[in-house]
């Protein structure tokens, strides 16, 4: 079996990496003859500092699906076509938005010195903060701050684009159309109903629906409807997931 995890509040919380006692919950699995594979809203670039080297060789979806990486090698799953690149630029300009917008590897970066997402931005200096004119293969676009944010989303949802709202942070997640979680984890030969999923978030929602069993962690009122079981997030939220992947890992053996 196939087991996807997302990445934050679902297996790392605030930020921080991977803690060992899941990592080797994850280690059992591989051993038991499952596969691994991590699917964020993380670039790829910042899905690794919070992942143990020895996990880098895993299969990853980054960018909530724009990127893929297999044995370290990332590759493009998509990009924004020109004309629809145009467009939401022209709407960051007239509405004086900031935000973070990621290339394959490097991403241009305009919004507040104290922006929460600093805290999980290219940590370990892996990349460069490019001007958005020198930034290539655009494959994800967040909309930090902007003076009218709500009128700025309905013009953006007229274009060819995925939104994904992230309310405590209160930003909006683009990116192109038909990408998603689902669609990189096919590219990986991930295939319907052959996997267990883990997840947080609404960018989780066609992982869910395509999986075999699915556990959120924490409570999202969207998400809620596609989880098969959920796992409440306190203080003891990571014994708890290290007791379920024990538990699934009998459910569903080989």
């Amino acid at each position: 079996m196939q087991f996807v995890f997302d990445l934050d509040g679902t297996i790392c919380f605030e930020g921080k990496p991977v803690t060992e006692p899941i990592l080797y919950s994850m280690e059992h699995l591989t051993e038991k003859g499952h596969e691994v594979i991590f699917a964020s809203a993380r670039p790829i670039r910042d899905m690794l500092p919070v992942l143990h080297k020895r996990f880098h060789g895993y299969k990853m979806v980054g960018g909530n699906g724009s990127l893929i990486c297999m044995n370290g090698n990332v590759k493009q799953n998509a990009e924004f076509d020109d004309r629809t690149l145009k467009q939401i630029k022209v709407l960051i300009e007239e509405y004086h938005a900031t935000y973070l917008i990621d290339g394959d590897w490097d991403y241009s970066y305009t919004g507040p010195v104290d922006h929460p997402i600093l805290n999980n931005l290219d940590t370990q200096k892996l990349a460069v903060n490019r001007p958005l004119e020198r930034l290539e293969h655009i494959v994800k676009i967040a909309v930090l701050t902007s003076f009218n944010m709500e009128s700025l989303k309905k013009k953006l949802e007229n274009l060819d684009v995925i939104i994904h709202t992230h309310h405590q942070e209160g930003m909006l997640d683009i990116s192109p159309c038909g990408i998603h979680k689902w669609s990189a984890l096919q590219k990986l030969g991930v295939q319907k109903e052959k996997y267990i999923a883990f997840g947080n978030d609404a960018n989780d929602i066609t992982m869910f629906e395509n999986a075999q069993h699915s556990v959120m962690i924490g409570q999202h009122p969207i998400l809620s409807h596609y989880a098969d079981e959920s796992i409440e997030k306190d203080s003891i939220v990571e014994e708890k997931i290290i007791e379920k992947l024990a538990e699934l890992d009998k459910r569903f053996a080989y």
